[in-house]
């Protein structure tokens, strides 16, 4: 019987033996060059988080429902006194451009004609999840606390809750609670709207 050798790892250029290759970061200037080159397809929604570009899922029927029943509902209820981003993407940080399903942002002179809003602007950040709820809540949430977003709510679809996360320190949010039907909610900074979780849901 003849044996041979099992072939030698391959080991990128300039990288020590038994060391992991580094991976290319992104930075949001370089993230918007790519996009402004035509890199990405017309149609395909990607999103920069902590240097990487991400594929977005694509939307389901009540995915679609849910952003537009929030939207509506927070638009009818404060009107100019804020301005709402749907499914739009804002400057989180310097690696992080990204797309979340609902943004309620201070009103500016120019509605953000000009540059993204960032951190300080949000006053209210929603995500709805189904079939990415363990990635908006393991790498978006913990990047959005660590950027200083004052309040983030996951709608979870998956388990028929709201997930409200406040107060963030650190890196992590330190007021975390589940808000289910029957109940309503109303964000901190926004006290004049009451969303009741059976409209939302639905």
């Amino acid at each position: 019987m003849v044996t041979t050798a099992a072939p030698p790892a391959l080991v990128p250029a300039g990288a020590p033996a038994g060391e992991s290759p580094l991976r290319r970061r992104f930075t949001v200037a370089e993230y918007q060059q790519m996009g402004e080159a035509g890199i990405f397809a017309p149609d395909e929604r990607v999103e920069l988080l902590a240097g990487e570009i991400f594929r977005m899922a694509a939307l389901g029927i009540r995915h679609g429902k849910c952003v537009d029943e929030l939207t509506e509902r927070i638009i009818l209820q404060l009107g100019i006194a804020v301005r709402v981003r749907t499914q739009g993407s804002f400057y989180l940080a310097d690696g992080s451009q990204p797309e979340p399903d609902v943004l309620v942002l201070r009103r500016q002179a120019d509605n953000y004609g000009k540059l993204l809003p960032k951190p300080e602007d949000v006053l209210l950040l929603i995500e709805v999840s189904d079939t990415t709820l363990a990635h908006d809540r393991k790498l978006k949430l913990p990047l959005y606390a660590a950027a200083g977003i004052a309040e983030v709510w996951i709608v979870n679809l998956v388990e028929e809750v709201i997930e409200v996360y406040t107060a963030p320190v650190a890196g992590s949010y330190t007021s975390g609670r589940i808000v289910q039907r029957g109940e309503s909610l109303t964000p901190v900074a926004l006290p004049d709207l009451v969303l009741a979780v059976t409209d939302v849901l639905l």
